[in-house]
């Protein structure tokens, strides 16, 4: 093992840095471990998260929580059936006083935006993300416009088998680092939440106990994270055999349309760096990949209806491919 793989007291001290905002956002959040990881993975690589879940779960106490955590902006979008685009980027407003145009900046221009329920919106509207996600600006007429950073999109949405949902573009789906499906509190967690929530005004917020200043120094730490060769040739050829499983003696091909693009590839060494640096490691470890791989790729892989006709999911598949790829 080389001499990198040997926990950093640099990188211990920066993640105990959390510490106060895991124990901030756990004053209000019953339970959901695994997702308040996740979002704080999205949040110190800039990756943008889908939270998917049937309603009541608390995704969106979860997102308000954590951008109450931190020293940033905060915008809720609403996504309905009658919502426009001019209502998540903004438009031009024209004055017949001067006989000029003016510019009302939409609720995109914040440096966390929840787009709440985002598939009861049309594709139109669903699709006027895509510049705000990818190129971090959005164009209003003739003009570009730089979002604040940092910029992160946390957006909620229902199974697709709920009444008066529309699937995302395909565009839109892989502009999201992770996708994670929530499911339902244990016994415990339940009967807590049922203590804490039940008054009639319950917490619901919490102070900032992170700076912008602190997010981009933890960004730093999440770069110096090391990955060896190995683990780097490991994604990728996770993410090729989500591609042309025949090249790895796996029989799924039938199953998958579409495998993941380079962007999973990215996206999924720098979500095992956050999640080594979560964990205190100052390196990369093969589990690290696999624990945060399904999140990265699940929506990443397409189906195709053979596939759900079989009731095989993107789970499975990806469970087929970590079982039979060779761990370095």
């Amino acid at each position: 093992m080389p001499d990198q793989a040997v926990p950093d007291d640099r990188t211990l001290q920066a993640r105990a840095r959390l510490d106060p905002l895991f124990e901030a956002i756990a004053q209000v959040i019953v339970g959901q471990k695994a997702m308040i990881q996740r979002l704080l993975v999205g949040l110190l690589t800039g990756g943008h998260i889908l939270l998917e879940g049937v309603p009541g779960l608390a995704k969106t106490l979860a997102v308000r929580t954590l951008a109450q955590g931190l020293h940033l902006t905060f915008q809720r979008i609403q996504f309905t059936p009658d919502l426009l685009p001019a209502d998540v980027i903004g438009t031009q407003i024209y004055n017949p006083r001067s006989g000029e145009f003016s510019i009302k900046k939409g609720p995109v221009f914040a440096n966390l935006v929840l787009a709440d329920e985002i598939n009861r919106a049309p594709a139109k509207v669903q699709s006027a993300l895509l510049e705000a996600m990818q190129e971090k600006q959005v164009t209003i007429g003739d003009t570009s416009y730089v979002l604040p950073q940092p910029f992160l999109v946390l957006a909620t949405q229902n199974p697709i088998e709920q009444e008066g949902t529309y699937p995302l573009p395909e565009a839109q789906v892989d502009r999201f680092m992770l996708k994670l499906k929530l499911t339902y509190p244990s016994r415990e967690e339940e009967l807590a939440i049922l203590e804490r929530m039940s008054a009639i005004e319950p917490k619901q917020s919490i102070e900032p106990v992170l700076t912008v200043q602190d997010l981009f120094e933890l960004r730093g730490a999440i770069d110096a994270t090391y990955m060896d060769d190995k683990i780097k040739r490991y994604i990728v050829e996770i993410v090729l055999a989500t591609r042309r499983p025949q090249d790895y003696g796996l029989d799924i091909s039938p199953y998958i349309q579409y495998g993941a693009s380079p962007r999973g590839t990215i996206f999924l060494a720098r979500a095992a760096r956050a999640q080594a640096f979560l964990e205190g490691r100052a390196f990369v470890t093969p589990q690290d990949v696999k624990s945060i791989g399904y999140d990265v790729l699940r929506h990443r892989v397409t189906v195709t209806y053979e596939a759900e006709a079989e009731d095989i999911t993107s789970e499975n598949l990806l469970q087929s491919i970590f079982d039979r790829l060779k761990v370095p």
